[in-house]
């Protein structure tokens, strides 16, 4: 018989802990005149169903041990999944051996991922590391032309259908995308376990790196129209886009993904209990307009008002409930995403008046301070770091004669937490709580102070004034200035005090020009680079 033929389901193994749907596929199969083998839970429940099945010891005719660890490691299972129907040899061996075919392996595996997600100690997140599953899986997959293998119950419909369209037999379509699906989970569960035993070791840098994302969104294109695009999750822990329930709007598109996410990531940073209501709104993941106030509405007004031009189709992140005084404010111009821990029925009303605007919940905050890695691919090859979950260096440095004052230290604070998330070179100017100036992505540092402090006088002339808000501002560079002129640019805006990294051969030229200029300035002594 050939591998390309349709083949026939006789008899079927079945060693699941996830039991969804276990009940009713069994009987399904049951119905069709299948054999039934299984191990342990699987067979009780089965059993208890009224489902005619078959333990694995009786049909091996040996007795699980170890606590289960060993039970389907037996040639009578490993050698009916294995062997080739029309290959005499192998039919030989089986009939020598009383070796029964084995057509349908339905197997998914201990919950590694769940056990370590939830915190547990090392040994039980070993003991929750499956071996038989696996092999029984990779064995299936591999013999696809005569074996099928089910490890979703998402497929058992699909099993089912075929089994009936075809007279009990399946076809070799399915079975081949049964089996690339089998080897997709087998090495993502690989890799759990790896990176796991990785973080367990302090290998920050394995010998081998390996990452395993599941599909969550086929999107129409990627940052272009001529660019294939899909999202995936991984196993990372972290409340965020990943994690996010969409109420309402269009599906999200690649810009919305990445856009978002740095909106979020942002706001984030400013925790409700300490901060107080924050907005934050992008625009090709460069913050427009970030700010603090009283309320939640508040913030968005003055996140807006920074640059009212560019926050039209942007992305806006909230650290708190989003409220219905907030989301009328929102929408009354065009947005693309509105990003939230949560929203009050009010709110969700508003805005389900404009249907195409995305409305995602999160149920909470991602912690800025955790770790994680960031992987950015080249060609052959990836860059991969961890992530930026610092701010400053414990202790701020002031290196001017004259020091902040309490308000200029607290926008000082503000500013630098700002442009950690603009695109280097970033310049932000923020006065009271809120940004009213940003450069970003320039090649030279003067050009995003000279820009920021455009987009400030634009901001004043929206709101029908003649001053640049910059005036009376502070200013914070992601990294140190390595010329006095960004510094004096930044004066010349009208910025009063300045906040970097230091570190520069210059450092005291830079000092230097600022106290002459009459500026407090203080250093972090970190640095906030991105690409």
């Amino acid at each position: 018989m050939s591998a390309t033929d349709l083949q026939p389901i006789s008899r079927a193994l079945i060693s699941v802990s996830d039991k969804t749907g276990l009940v009713e596929f069994g009987q399904a199969l049951a119905n069709l005149g299948v054999e039934i083998l299984s191990t342990g839970g699987s067979a009780k429940m089965l059993a208890d169903a009224g489902v005619p099945v078959t333990e694995v010891a009786d049909h091996t005719k040996f007795p699980e041990m170890m606590d289960g660890r060993v039970k389907t490691l037996h040639p009578m299972i490993h050698g009916g999944i294995l062997a080739l129907r029309d290959n005499k040899d192998h039919v030989g061996a089986m009939e020598e051996h009383n070796i029964g075919a084995i057509d349908l392996v339905v197997v998914n595996l201990y919950p590694f991922e769940e056990t370590v997600a939830k915190g547990a100690d090392f040994h039980t997140c070993i003991e929750n590391i499956d071996i038989g599953g696996p092999a029984m899986i990779r064995s299936a997959a591999k013999n696809y032309g005569f074996v099928n293998v089910v490890t979703d119950a998402i497929d058992y419909e699909k099993v089912i259908a075929e089994l009936k369209e075809h007279g009990g037999k399946t076809s070799i379509e399915l079975r081949k995308s049964l089996a690339a699906k089998a080897y997709a989970r087998t090495g993502a569960y690989d890799a759990a376990i790896s990176n796991w035993y990785a973080e367990q070791l302090d290998h920050d840098f394995p010998e081998r790196l390996v990452m395993a994302g599941t599909l969550q969104q086929t999107l129409r294109y990627g940052e272009n129209p001529h660019q294939s695009a899909a999202f995936y999750a991984n196993s990372e822990n972290r409340v965020g886009i990943a994690t996010a329930i969409q109420v309402q709007g269009k599906e999200l598109s690649y810009n919305n993904y990445n856009d978002t996410d740095a909106a979020f990531e942002l706001v984030a940073e400013f925790d409700p209990e300490i901060s107080g209501p924050a907005c934050a709104i992008i625009k090709h993941a460069n913050p427009c307009g970030v700010a603090t106030g009283a309320t939640l509405a508040d913030a968005y007004r003055s996140a807006f008002a920074c640059d009212t031009t560019s926050a039209f189709g942007g992305i806006i992140a909230l650290n708190q409930t989003l409220d219905a005084a907030t989301a009328e404010e929102i929408t009354k111009i065009f947005t693309e995403v509105i990003i939230a821990p949560n929203a009050s029925d009010e709110a969700k009303a508003l805005i389900a008046a404009k249907k195409n605007l995305r409305l995602l919940l999160t149920g909470g905050l991602p912690d800025p301070k955790v770790g994680g890695r960031l992987i950015k691919s080249l060609a052959g090859g990836y860059l991969v770091q961890g992530r930026d979950n610092a701010l400053t260096s414990p202790e701020l440095k002031v290196v001017t004669k004259r020091a902040p004052s309490e308000q200029e230290m607290a926008d000082l604070k503000f500013a630098f937490t700002v442009a950690k998330h603009v695109k280097s070179n970033a310049i932000v100017y923020v006065r009271d709580g809120a940004t009213v100036g940003v450069g970003a992505g320039q090649m030279s540092r003067v050009d995003s102070s000279k820009i920021a402090a455009s987009k400030s006088l634009e901001a004043a002339q929206n709101a029908g004034e003649t001053e640049a808000w910059a005036k009376g501002s502070v200013v914070a560079s992601d990294a140190f200035f390595p010329f006095a002129d960004g510094l004096l640019a930044a004066a010349e805006a009208g910025a009063t005090a300045v906040i970097q990294p230091g570190g520069s051969m210059r450092d005291d030229e830079v000092i230097a020009a600022a106290d002459e200029a009459g500026l407090a300035m203080v250093m972090t002594g970190m640095r906030h680079f991105r690409h």
